[in-house]
């Protein structure tokens, strides 16, 4: 049994302060760290949010300076990472603190990479190899997620695009973990019924293609079962009707996603991706939307963890096969849309998508192998 009351205090991976009101604790634990001037990392519209600048009021007045960059796209780029590591710099900051959503994250786990390291950044890009390269240290880095979607407060790695091709390029090393991350849930109490549902979807979607992912990792499909569980009693009510228990489960979902996803992804990433890189559609709008279809693509021959995964959703036992239509009304009842041409996709952006999408690299850790036909199917089907 949940207990609202209580500040929570586990490692997986990261060390994690979970609860109701832990935001507090923040300038306490700089000051333990004999920290004082910090960078922190957001997006700007978590920049003119009441709470961030509570945030910020509060470092201030325990004495700790405070710097903070926001010059960043939707869809994090190179250029983002090396304007946010040159201020860092100029600022002479001793901590990175990312808060907000992924994107944040992203950039601020990026800027710790870049502070200390000076190659081009994508020499470090972990599909090539260039987890050899992060031989220095990096700053002090914290995390306080704003969300409940991508569970980047707890990752290693940071997904950032080319500037002019938009390919994504993944950084990932150990090094990059938070040292501590602050999930409270109140910081998600105020977000508007869309980023809940976009967000939370995103959540759902983490959970669900790591469960399905291929190879043998127990605890990540354990743990993926029971964050599907937690989001199917409470995303509806996060985004309708918010209250501390939805926003406080929806949280640990989120945390939890991001764990199991470690197994793996699969064909609904490997979907929404392109849809972010060409088209500039919110990451979990864009899983949002490609979620039932990918589901569908996977069934045959995965029945029985979809039976698994229906159980979690609470539709009971051996129901799987409901599951596409349940995901389709999730969406409704949420107010996502269902199909691909509601958020601007056209006929003739489904080959390029496809040849995006087959480029991607998650579907390889999907359960069934996805060709670049597959995911022109899929698109069109979506349209």
């Amino acid at each position: 049994m949940l207990d609202l009351s209580t500040i929570y205090n586990f490692n997986f991976p990261a060390p994690i302060r979970f609860g109701i009101g832990v935001i507090k604790e923040l300038p306490a634990y700089l000051k333990d760290y004999k920290l004082n001037h910090a960078l922190l990392v957001t997006d700007t519209n978590v920049a003119q949010l009441p709470f961030f600048k509570a945030i910020v009021d509060d470092l201030k007045r325990n004495g700790i300076a405070v710097d903070v960059f926001n010059d960043i796209h939707k869809n994090p780029i190179k250029s983002d990472v090396i304007a946010g590591g040159e201020l860092f710099h100029e600022t002479k900051c001793d901590a990175i603190i990312g808060i907000g959503g992924g994107v944040a994250m992203d950039v601020a786990r990026a800027v710790a990479l870049r502070s200390y390291h000076k190659r081009d950044l994508f020499d470090y890009d972990d599909l090539i190899g260039g987890d050899q390269y992060v031989t220095e240290a990096v700053p002090h880095f914290i995390t306080v997620p704003t969300t409940s979607g991508t569970g980047s407060e707890v990752g290693r790695s940071a997904i950032i695009s080319e500037d002019e091709t938009k390919k994504k390029r993944i950084l990932f090393h150990p090094k990059l973990m938070a040292k501590m991350v602050f999930a409270d849930p109140m910081l998600t109490m105020d977000l508007p019924p869309f980023i809940t549902a976009a967000t939370g979807m995103d959540a759902l979607t983490h959970n669900m293609e790591a469960y399905l992912a291929k190879g043998f990792h127990p605890m990540c499909d354990g743990i993926a079962l029971e964050g599907i569980t937690l989001i199917a009693e409470s995303l509806v009510e996060a985004t309708n009707n918010p209250n501390k228990t939805s926003r406080f489960k929806m949280m640990l979902a989120s945390l939890m996603g991001a764990v199991a996803f470690q197994k793996g992804l699969g064909v609904v990433h490997s979907l929404a991706h392109p849809l972010s890189s060409l088209l500039d559609t919110h990451h979990g709008l864009a899983n949002a939307v490609s979620l039932p279809y990918g589901m569908r693509f996977n069934y045959e021959g995965f029945e029985n963890r979809f039976d698994k995964m229906g159980a979690a959703l609470g539709l009971g036992n051996q129901s799987g096969a409901q599951i596409v239509n349940h995901l389709f009304e999730m969406n409704n009842r949420i107010g996502l849309p269902t199909k691909l041409a509601e958020i601007d996709v056209k006929q003739q952006h489904i080959e390029e998508l496809s040849r995006l999408a087959a480029m991607d690299f998650c579907h390889p850790s999907n359960p069934k192998p996805v060709s670049r036909d597959a995911f022109r199917k899929l698109y069109n089907e979506a349209l």
